[in-house]
């Protein structure tokens, strides 16, 4: 298993396909176990590099509490490993804060940048709180309580029902720790400042919406665009927050037509 100690911690991560380099960034919960065949649609045209983040999967959990700023540092350990001086970049939900971190801490490093299903912070009224009570009742009862009431609202009115989908996600999110979600949550809510650093972005970058997501919705990355000096925003049809999981064919076509 490929493992990089950096950053006071040791970094599980995956190498594999041909062509450009490629740095793809997990969203919260998300792990190299559960996620992999996620990436299958680039390894054809890139070098793909993902590695579970600080906290989760194979990868250390070091005490909290953690910063964006150790999520994007970690990422630029792994690429100086591998020695890359460039790359393209794609973060989804979570991972996409974490991408927009490294893009503006490290801007001559991304040659192209894609922004799934994210946002900047949970900045709308009640938001914080929401997402503190999902924290709370980690600890209280337990990660599947979290999925079951963390999904639904998630996903595409018509994928509600999809069992296969929801089993799929509930054991991604089930295989969390309530310190690692909580230590995800945290970092996303201490960036309050974070909007402002979309500006000082000067990669082109894709801003990927489900239409139909209720966490992070359309209007949202469209928000985010007018504030990137080179974005597009594509929306993809019946799809919610997890996109990536819900229309994957559609998400895979528009990545791979944009990172070319």
């Amino acid at each position: 298993m490929p493992t990089l100690h950096a950053n006071g911690i040791d970094i599980y991560y995956e190498r594999r396909g041909e062509g450009p380099p490629l740095l793809f960034f997990n969203g919260s919960g998300a792990t190299l176990e559960t996620t992999s065949l996620m990436l299958d649609p680039y390894t054809a045209r890139f070098d793909v590099v993902a590695h579970d983040q600080r906290g989760l999967g194979k990868t250390s959990i070091p005490p909290g509490p953690y910063e964006m700023a150790d999520y994007a540092a970690d990422a630029a350990a792994l690429i100086d490993h591998l020695g890359w001086d460039t790359c393209r970049v794609v973060g989804t939900s979570f991972g996409g804060m974490v991408a927009q971190e490294f893009a503006v801490t490290w801007p001559e490093r991304v040659e192209r940048l894609a922004l799934l299903n994210t946002g900047v912070h949970p900045r709308r009224p009640g938001e914080a709180e929401k997402r503190q009570e999902l924290v709370d009742l980690a600890y209280s009862a337990g990660m599947a309580a979290v999925a079951e009431r963390w999904l639904p609202p998630m996903l595409a009115p018509r994928r509600v029902d999809d069992r296969l989908l929801i089993d799929g996600l509930t054991a991604m999110i089930c295989r969390q720790t309530p310190d690692s979600f909580a230590g995800q949550t945290r970092a996303l809510l201490g960036r309050p400042e974070a909007e402002r650093g979309l500006s000082a972005i000067e990669c082109p970058t894709l801003l990927l919406s489900g239409r139909q997501d209720g966490w992070s919705p359309l209007a949202q990355h469209e928000s985010m665009a007018a504030r990137i000096r080179d974005s597009r925003v594509v929306a993809i049809d019946d799809s919610g927050h997890m996109s990536i999981a819900e229309q994957p064919i559609a998400v895979a076509a528009a990545l791979r037509q944009w990172l070319a």
